[in-house]
């Protein structure tokens, strides 16, 4: 039997930030693309709240560890995004 095990997100940053539909698009240095429904992920509802205009007024922090959205002086960390554990 073989058993998934945690990959060290450590080095995986993100390089674009999109949003269609409702959903968050974060593609990655790695080529994946991570995409999150807002209304589905409870500690994104301050972003779900957001108006389109604040939803795309983001930067990526440096070495693109974080996504920050100074609008809404909030932010993510793309190994929260990549965890396999949901925050609560």
């Amino acid at each position: 039997m073989s058993t998934l095990t945690a990959k060290n997100t450590a080095q995986v940053s993100a390089k674009d930030v999109r949003f269609t539909n409702g959903t968050l698009h974060v593609r990655l240095d790695d080529g994946r693309e991570i995409s999150l429904p807002l209304a589905e992920v409870p500690w994104l509802k301050w972003l779900a709240k957001a108006t389109p205009r604040q939803r795309a007024n983001w930067s990526l922090e440096p070495g693109g560890y974080a996504i920050y959205w100074p609008d809404l002086d909030d932010g993510v960390e793309i190994c929260h995004l990549l965890d396999t554990q949901p925050i609560v």
